[in-house]
């Protein structure tokens, strides 16, 4: 949840190339001699005391004005809405090396679970200093925010684009976009200040400077490695509150639809990925055809269905509810994420979601864990089951609990004593997820249990191992 002056919120047109390549790059327009603090800031940390991994932002103080920034604030509100939360996860990369780093996704703390292709998690990647291609800015692939396998060549990369520019400027890309870090030629220290931020609240509306309602192409897109518009749009219109726009009543022939079920199974993932999206418009049979599919012994093209299902409207809930019961895990976990991305319109799922809560697969209670959160409804059941969730003796279980719970916000008070408790957790994403989702609460009693914890394990940031007392 972001203090937001006067946010400068992104136009159709950048909302446009954010859905189909994934990224933007922008640039604030601090002062010079403000990063030069900063970067003098960032030099003495990392000499003296390393890098400071999740304590950045409190180490570097300088760096709460770059998120205050209004070009900032106005990228993330468009992209996730205005109550998006600064995740605790963040980290300073600092890149003197000619070598080029490796084409990857980010894990999500070390915890891998089904990516979304709505944005509900976005990065930004910020450059305190002048960042020519000379010294190794990200390399960022366009449009491969969705794609889960390498589909390029690491050998012929034209679609590369550099986040390079003066001080200042950064990429808001999509969490899931492909992208390493790029030869430093110069060796001269490069920062890249890499924050996580999260979508709390679905879209009901548009939350950019929005003026026309319906999808089009943007008039200008990266190199791109394929065309998705059945998927564009449906990000479009979601992202406007526009919730299983894709789905339609028609049905269409047989022959239409088993043409598209076999293209699920083409090894070029774009094309898999469009039949899975154009079957969940193909109204009742293209339904059954993406749940036949999500049983498929080809994991990739039980995935795919998956996304297509996420999309497929209030038809495909039923059978959702149904693969819950499935033998195979991975079915189970698809079936869970589909579920999640239909929000209250699943709201019939709940008690069989909460029957998986001692499951004795972690990843299917992980799962579960998350999508509570996404439908929210009915409240009592979503939090009782929440409240189960963080108890739970997987870590990661818990922390996710507590993401889910900031969604909830409110209505979910009667989780505060059990997240009381976990500010206490040894593991510090936990303590760090019950502590934001007592300040999406915020009520009375959430406030006072924040506000102690807070007191208790308060930062000082100038307390560094070479000045721990005086002055």
């Amino acid at each position: 949840m972001a203090e937001q002056n006067n946010p400068l919120l992104l136009t159709d047109e950048l909302m446009r190339k954010f859905i189909t390549d994934g990224f933007l790059i922008l640039k604030t327009d601090f002062s010079k001699e403000f990063h030069e603090k900063l970067n003098d800031q960032l030099l003495n940390v990392y000499e003296e005391e390393g890098n400071p991994g999740n304590n950045l932002l409190p180490r570097v103080t300088e760096l709460q004005r770059v998120f205050e920034h209004p070009v900032i604030t106005g990228a993330l509100t468009s992209v996730l809405g205005p109550d998006y939360m600064l995740h605790a996860h963040r980290h300073g990369h600092y890149n003197a090396s000619s070598v080029p780093g490796e084409w990857h996704k980010d894990s999500y703390w070390g915890y891998n679970r089904m990516r979304n292709h709505h944005p509900w998690w976005a990065m930004i990647m910020y450059f305190p200093q002048d960042t020519p291609a000379e010294l190794g800015p990200t390399g960022i692939l366009p449009g491969t925010q969705n794609y889960d396998s390498r589909v390029f060549d690491a050998d012929e990369l034209d679609q590369e684009v550099l986040a390079s520019g003066e001080v200042g400027t950064f990429a808001l890309i999509h969490y899931d976009i492909w992208h390493r870090a790029t030869s430093n030629t110069l060796g001269n220290p490069r920062f890249m200040l890499k924050f996580e931020f999260m979508r709390t609240k679905a879209p009901t509306k548009p939350s950019w400077n929005n003026v026309e309602s319906t999808w089009r192409l943007p008039e200008a897109t990266s190199l791109l490695f394929a065309q998705h518009d059945v998927m564009w749009e449906e990000t479009w219109n979601w992202l406007s509150g526009k919730l299983g726009s894709m789905a339609k009543t028609a049905t269409h022939t047989s022959k239409i639809v088993e043409n598209k079920l076999s293209m699920l199974e083409n090894n070029y993932e774009p094309i898999a990925l469009n039949a899975a999206y154009e079957l969940a418009s193909c109204g009742k049979y293209g339904v059954q055809s993406l749940l036949t599919a999500l049983q498929h012994e080809n994991g990739n093209v039980s995935r795919l269905a998956a996304y297509g299902l996420s999309i497929a409207g209030k038809d495909a809930i039923p059978g959702l509810i149904l693969a819950l019961d499935d033998s195979r895990t991975a079915t189970v976990i698809r079936a869970i994420f589909a579920l999640s991305e239909h929000r209250h319109m699943a709201a019939e799922a709940v008690p069989a979601l909460n029957r998986l809560l001692d499951h004795y697969s972690v990843l299917i209670r992980r799962s579960v864990a998350e999508a509570l959160g996404m439908i929210g409804h009915p409240v009592k059941e979503a939090v009782d089951g929440l409240i189960h969730c963080l108890q739970d003796e997987d870590s990661q279980v818990r922390f996710m609990a507590g993401l889910s719970i900031c969604r909830i916000g409110a209505p979910a008070e009667s989780a505060v004593p059990q997240l009381r408790i976990a500010l206490q957790d040894k593991n510090r994403y936990v303590r760090a997820h019950a502590a934001e989702a007592l300040r999406y609460i915020g009520t009375e009693q959430a406030n006072k249990a924040l506000i102690t914890f807070l007191f208790d394990s308060r930062w000082c940031p100038t307390t560094t191992p070479a000045n721990p007392f005086y002055p």
